[in-house]
């Protein structure tokens, strides 16, 4: 991959004015916290989705909204180099497009600002979805102001694309964010980052969600035991062969997470069923790891096995462009001042679907704090400004 020049009294210049904007940063981190978007709420997902094409209209973006009958509309930001460059620059030769990618749905129901309200307090933003990823929704507006207060021009088309239903599965979005991802020469994920250090994802696991079902016979328990087919006992054997398919050297792990059997202690239960999380480092292995787990077969004589779902996600693996992206972006943080690490992690996110396509991608650049998805979630206000910076930075050089 090559990158364009920023020099070091522009990156300075874009920090300057990011700190100079921290408020206004807070400020519109708590309008976008307290818009409660919940992925199964489709209504609360698109207030939420109107409420940041606002923003994005102020700054003179085109703006679509990609409907979904079901799920939380999809936000499609443009700007172009023409719009945002001096009059001088206007007629320069746009080199593509750059795909910045994230979620406006959380995880939170209706109602839970009112037992964990955003406040400020310690030197971080506290409240529902400020890390996970309303952060970086507010970072991406703020990174083009600083593109724009400093005149720092960039070469390639920006597309802000915002999903509605991320944090459970983007089957809705998937089909919208390929055609971008298509068009794209790199993606910026604006997730969380790792760590409370704030660290680049650069490799993610692959994801799997199956269902195991398990049809059996029912009998009395102490009368003719003999004549059921017990389904949990089926199960049991099952589970085990699961455990087998652990492989934490390859970055392969097979999790019984949630099971459930029977309706009395003194009945043989037919019917048993379990839920099962698949994680996979590499995506070579997703094709055997599902031929294994849809080809179980029973082992009590009478039980029926039914196997459903299957991978969900692929892996974002550490390529050599990945590797380029991630030190490019690395330099940058340097010449502002700060550390970039990266890191691994086995949670999914859109980025896998980028990057299982071909196209570079770099994840975790949003708000750095902790505890997502929990009542400790937060961000760190200070990181804000210097985050903002480091996408504005990416923006003007990929």
């Amino acid at each position: 991959m090559t990158f364009s020049k920023i020099s070091a009294s522009s990156l300075r210049a874009i920090l300057e004015y990011t700190r100079g904007r921290e408020r206004a940063i807070l400020r519109l981190l708590r309008e976008l916290v307290e818009i409660e978007s919940p992925s199964n709420d489709k209504a609360a997902v698109d207030r939420c989705g109107a409420r940041v094409a606002k923003e994005w209209r102020k700054r003179g973006g085109d703006v679509r909204i990609l409907r979904n009958a079901k799920r939380g509309d999809i936000v499609r930001a443009e700007i172009s180099p023409a719009s945002h460059a001096p009059a001088s620059r206007a007629h320069a030769k746009v080199r593509g497009q750059i795909m910045i990618l994230g979620h406006l749905d959380t995880v939170y129901p209706i109602g839970t600002l009112a037992k964990m309200p955003f406040r400020i307090s310690g030197g971080r933003a506290w409240g529902p979805a400020t890390f996970d990823m309303k952060g970086g929704l507010a970072l991406a507006l703020f990174a083009v102001d600083a593109l724009r207060a400093t005149r720092v021009p960039f070469g390639r088309k920006l597309v802000f694309l915002w999903t509605g239903d991320e944090e459970i599965g983007s089957d809705a979005s998937r089909r919208a964010i390929a055609a971008e991802a298509r068009r794209s020469d790199s993606v910026l994920v604006l997730e969380p980052p790792y760590g409370i250090d704030g660290r680049a994802k650069t490799r993610r696991k692959g994801i799997g969600e199956l269902v195991l079902e398990i049809h059996g016979r029912a009998a009395h328990a102490g009368i003719n035991p003999e004549e059921g087919v017990n389904a949990a006992h089926e199960l049991a054997f099952q589970m085990a062969r699961l455990i087998k398919m652990n492989d934490p050297r390859r970055g392969i792990t097979v999790q019984v997470n949630v099971i459930s059997s029977g309706t009395g202690a003194n009945v043989v239960p037919d019917f048993a069923r379990a839920e099962v999380d698949v994680r996979f480092a590499h995506a070579a292995d997703a094709k055997a790891l599902e031929k294994k787990l849809l080809s179980l077969r029973p082992v009590i004589k009478g039980a029926r096995i039914v196997v459903r779902g299957g991978m969900n996600r692929p892996p974002l693996e550490r390529t050599f462009a990945v590797e380029a992206l991630f030190y490019h972006a690395r330099g940058i943080a340097r010449e502002l001042g700060f550390e970039l690490g990266e890191a691994s992690t086995g949670g999914g996110s859109d980025g896998s679907l980028t990057a299982a396509m071909g196209v570079p991608t770099l994840d975790g650049m949003g708000a750095v704090g902790d505890g997502a998805h929990s009542p400790r979630e937060f961000v760190f206000v200070r990181a804000l400004t210097q985050r903002a910076a480091l996408i504005a930075g990416l923006l003007a050089t990929l």
